[in-house]
């Protein structure tokens, strides 16, 4: 129970850390806080929606969309190799362990 409550209730928290960085990267690319909002919950959304209709992995649907040497696996790249999958995993593995037992 705690494992879900970890994944379940703090992963909303989570899941809008990331949505708040994705809005302000839109902003420093040049839209307005709001057309950034917009973009970024209807895309993610669409990303939760696409996995739960199809029951696919995230790695099928980041293949399909990924071009050799295009913008979304350069922007991968980044991420990985400034720490963002083990960033979030251990954020996952520090609430968990801050539950009482």
């Amino acid at each position: 129970m705690e494992a879900a409550t970890v994944l379940g209730a703090c992963g909303i928290a989570y899941v809008l850390r990331f949505i708040r960085g994705m809005i302000q990267g839109g902003i420093e690319i040049g839209f307005s806080a709001k057309v950034a909002t917009d973009i970024v919950t209807h895309t993610v959304k669409g990303a939760s929606e696409l996995l739960i209709q199809n029951e696919t992995h995230p790695e099928a649907e980041i293949d399909k969309v990924t071009t050799p040497r295009g913008c979304t696996i350069a922007g991968l790249n980044e991420m990985e190799h400034n720490g963002f999958s083990s960033a979030l995993i251990k954020g996952i593995v520090t609430s968990y362990e801050k539950i009482p037992s």
